[in-house]
C-alpha cells in the first residue's frame, strides 16, 4: 500500500522539463566549435570535427537530473509493526557512485553517496535510493546541497525517523585548476531527526558504511 504523495513531492520529480529543440542543439554546437577553436582545438581533424556534438551531447546526458524520474515513487508499508522496535532498525545503502557537474567551473566532481534513514510507517524501494541520488547529482550544483536535497526528498517521500546522508568526493576544479591539489576528497554528511540527536547512531551509520576504514587507508 502507497502513501499518498504531496504535490511537493512531485514537483520536486520533474523540476524542469527540457525541452533543447534540434536547432538550439546546432546552435550550441557551433558555440562549443568557436570556444575550442579560440583555446587552440583544431576542429578540422577527423578525431575533432564531431567533438562539439558529441560535448553539447555529453552535457544533456550529465544534467538529466533535470528531467525527474516518475519511477522514483515506490512506497511500501514498513515490516516493523511494532512502533517501538521501528527506530532501532537502520536502513543503509552505499556506495552508490556518483558523478555531477560542479556548477562554478562546470567541471565533474564525482565518488559515492551512502543513505540510511529508520522507517516509521513506510518504506521506499531500496533501487530508489540510487534512482533518488542520480536525480539531483546528474545536475549542475555542489556537493553539498545533493545531500541536503536528498534527504529533504526522502523525509518528505516517507516521512522517516531519522536520515542520514553521507557524501564523500573527488572535485576536479580542485584537481585540475586552482591549487591543483592531488587527489582531495571533500566530505559532507546531512543528520536528520533521530541521527541529529543520537551520536550512538551516527557511529552506527559511518561504521557500517567503513568510512573510519576509508579514512585510515
Amino acid at each position: 500500500m502507497s502513501t499518498p504523495i504531496s504535490s511537493e513531492y512531485r514537483e520536486a520529480l520533474a523540476l524542469k522539463e527540457r525541452h533543447i529543440t534540434a536547432e538550439q542543439l546546432e546552435t550550441f554546437e557551433g558555440y562549443a566549435r568557436e570556444i575550442f577553436s579560440a583555446l587552440g582545438m583544431d576542429g578540422e581533424s577527423e578525431s575533432t570535427v564531431d567533438t562539439p556534438k558529441r560535448f553539447i551531447k555529453a552535457l544533456v546526458e550529465a544534467t538529466e537530473g533535470y528531467d525527474g524520474d516518475d519511477n522514483l515513487i515506490k512506497i511500501f508499508e514498513a515490516e516493523c509493526h511494532v512502533p517501538a522496535s521501528c527506530p532501532l532498525s537502520q536502513i543503509i545503502q552505499g556506495p552508490i557512485p556518483f558523478h555531477s557537474l560542479c556548477e562554478h567551473h562546470v567541471l565533474p566532481f564525482y565518488g559515492n553517496v551512502y543513505v540510511g534513514y529508520i522507517a516509521k510507517s513506510h518504506i521506499i524501494g531500496l533501487s530508489k535510493l540510487t534512482r533518488l541520488v542520480n536525480l539531483f547529482s546528474r545536475r549542475f550544483g555542489v556537493q553539498e546541497r545533493i545531500g541536503v536535497q536528498i534527504a529533504d526528498l526522502l523525509e518528505e517521500s516517507i516521512h522517516p525517523d531519522g536520515i542520514a546522508v553521507y557524501i564523500e568526493a573527488h572535485h576536479m576544479c580542485m584537481e585540475m585548476r586552482g591549487v591543483r591539489e592531488r587527489e582531495p576528497l571533500t566530505r559532507t554528511s546531512v543528520w536528520r531527526g533521530s541521527y541529529a540527536h543520537d551520536s550512538s547512531l551516527r557511529a552506527e551509520f559511518l561504521t557500517q558504511c567503513a568510512v573510519h576504514e576509508h579514512e585510515r587507508r
